[in-house]
């Protein structure tokens, strides 16, 4: 039996891995994603990911023996990093630079296990075609609030799922933690994929 440590306050993440059996302790990392720049956007991911996991790891309220968990998702549109749009104005830019296109969608994964200080780390990737969204879309999805606060200023698994018109590889990546990946890691570092499932606690 094994702890999983979410270093993310991403709702869809928690989600995620609760379909999956897995009953994470959330601790919130509180790292700035805007202290790394000029990295390639598959980079920005993992190194944003390593930033949250190093962060959580050594804090008093980890369990003893836990598995902490980081993750960070970047859109790559034409090699630009797309985080959190933050504003309205930006989240409608994006959608209309990404309409009828295709992006990929990086998330970087971070796991450490505290008992031994070892860490795993590796980006996932999918790629995420767009509809050919209307203006009078952009807008109301905009105004819905969904956009600015996920990365890339979509969702697959909520109001932007319409959207969304194909994915090539992990969808649960695009929901921001891949878990065929984490799956590897935490084989990795020596543990088993079904110790971390709620059920067998």
């Amino acid at each position: 039996m094994t702890t999983l440590v979410l270093a993310s306050q991403s709702p869809a993440r928690l989600q995620t891995l609760r379909n999956a059996g897995i009953e994470p302790v959330v601790i919130v990392s509180g790292v700035d994603e805007d202290q790394l720049t000029d990295l390639a956007p598959a980079e920005l991911a993992l190194e944003l990911a390593r930033l949250k996991a190093g962060a959580v790891a050594p804090r008093p309220e980890v369990p003893g023996g836990a598995l902490v968990l980081g993750c960070d998702s970047v859109l790559d549109l034409d090699g630009l990093a797309l985080g959190k749009p933050g504003t309205p104005e930006e989240a409608t830019r994006r959608w209309q630079a990404m309409r009828g296109r295709a992006g990929v969608l990086h998330t970087g994964h971070c796991l450490v296990d505290v008992a031994t200080g070892r860490i795993a780390a590796a980006t996932a990737s999918t790629t995420v075609e767009f509809a050919e969204v209307t203006d009078e879309e952009i807008a109301a999805y905009v105004a819905t609030g969904e956009p600015l606060h996920v990365a890339g200023a979509f969702t697959v698994d909520g109001l932007g799922g319409g959207f969304v018109t194909r994915i090539e590889g992990d969808h649960h990546n695009v929901v921001g933690v891949s878990l065929p990946l984490l799956r590897d890691l935490v084989r990795e570092l020596g543990h088993e994929w079904p110790g971390l499932w709620a059920a067998t606690r």
